[in-house]
């Protein structure tokens, strides 16, 4: 109709004309804009390699664990492989961090979904089994060995904050559905406390593992402990001489090196770097990479394709962890962006990543507003050059 009119041949006022005209392609620029945002809501956009990779992610689904009912926190997931494509999922939930009643739930993925949680850990159930009164757990980090047995260590405190805390060792023989206290992990001489976990263990080629740790009281500094294959520590080494680094997160770069990358607790702000090159003994220090990331844990994996991939917080829009960065390399020097996997405002939390590959897909856990444990899913297309 509208059209038809136009025209017609009679007088027009062109001004008034011309305005309309704006307004209708300012509206129309408008809608193409919102549609596109509801679109990219509604579906995960393709996610790009990084130039001259060697790997490409499509995103397959994203999704939240199953929380517990009335638990409105939840923080520090860990994953691990089980047999059979599957995978389970620990992490803390209660009222706030360090609450009383903050307890660590465990999840299984099996054929695309999360299993209801259930309880593994708890001040209650550790507390008996070490014979001290347990005031408060944290950081949960899981891993599978090869004889199918599940390793669970958690943070705890006695008296004290983190400042205080110990790292115990549980174990499960039935795929994670109970965990039975095994040890607390001998590593620090100041009575054995001040010493953390958060990061995934890296497996060995006898069978045993490397499980990053880190102390923490004054000064910062990461450490690595071995295991054997039965489960026993068999050794401790410091991660480089700095004294504000945290968090390490181990990854494997060839048959004689090791890299660690870690939090940094100083002004820098910047992945923090270092090296081994006699099977974790003795670390040297590198000049942190070209990539910020906020006072908070990172996450790094090696691809069965050779691609290194980094969760991290870079610093930008003047937030601490409203971004969660997606980067790729394939030197673990030069890195690269590939996606910002969660994004908002200051004040909104994606953080403390962790990532594990299970067969030609890639998964992603990390904490979510802290209400919440968030799973991102890809599928990884390996070639030479994507």
């Amino acid at each position: 109709m509208q059209s038809s009119k136009i025209s017609q041949p009679r007088r027009l006022d062109w001004t008034l004309l011309a305005c309309v005209l704006v307004v209708l392609l300012v509206l129309g620029t408008e809608a193409v804009r919102w549609a596109r945002a509801a679109r990219a809501a509604a579906t995960p956009s393709a996610v790009v390699a990084a130039p001259g990779a060697r790997v490409a992610l499509t995103p397959l689904s994203q999704s939240q664990i199953p929380m517990p009912q009335g638990v409105p926190s939840a923080h520090a997931s860990s994953i691990t492989n089980l047999p059979g494509d599957r995978m389970l999922a620990v992490w803390w939930a209660g009222s706030r961090e360090s609450g009383p009643d903050v307890k660590v739930f465990a999840s299984r993925w099996a054929n695309g979904t999360w299993s209801a949680p259930w309880e593994v850990a708890s001040r209650e159930s550790l507390g008996p089994a070490l014979g001290f009164g347990v005031r408060r757990i944290g950081n949960p980090v899981v891993w599978t060995d090869r004889d199918g047995k599940i390793h669970l260590y958690v943070v705890a405190t006695g008296l004290g904050g983190w400042a205080a805390s110990r790292i115990v060792h549980t174990v499960s023989s039935d795929h994670g559905a109970s965990f039975g206290v095994r040890r607390v992990l001998p590593m620090s001489p100041l009575f054995n406390t001040s010493v953390l976990v958060r990061s995934s263990p890296v497996g060995l080629a006898d069978g045993g593992w490397w499980l990053p740790v880190y102390f923490e009281i004054g000064i910062k500094y990461p450490m690595l402990m071995s295991f054997d294959a039965n489960g026993d520590p068999t050794a401790l080494a410091r991660i480089g001489a700095r004294t504000t680094t945290l968090q390490p997160a181990i990854v494997p770069v060839s048959a004689t090196e090791v890299r660690a990358l870690m939090r940094d607790a100083s002004d820098e702000q910047r992945v923090q770097h270092a090296s081994s090159r006699d099977g974790g003994s003795s670390w040297q220090d590198l000049p942190p990479l070209a990539l910020s990331n906020h006072q908070t844990s990172l996450a790094v994996i090696r691809l069965n394709n050779g691609s290194f991939l980094m969760l991290h917080n870079p610093v930008e829009r003047g937030g601490a962890r409203n971004i969660l960065r997606l980067s790729m390399s394939q030197d673990m020097h030069t890195w690269h962006t590939v996606s910002d996997i969660a994004s908002g405002q200051a004040g909104d939390e994606f953080s403390y990543p962790t990532m594990q590959q299970v067969g030609d897909e890639l998964h992603v856990t990390y904490t979510h507003q802290r209400r919440a444990i968030a799973h991102h899913r890809y599928r990884i297309i390996a070639g030479e050059s994507i």
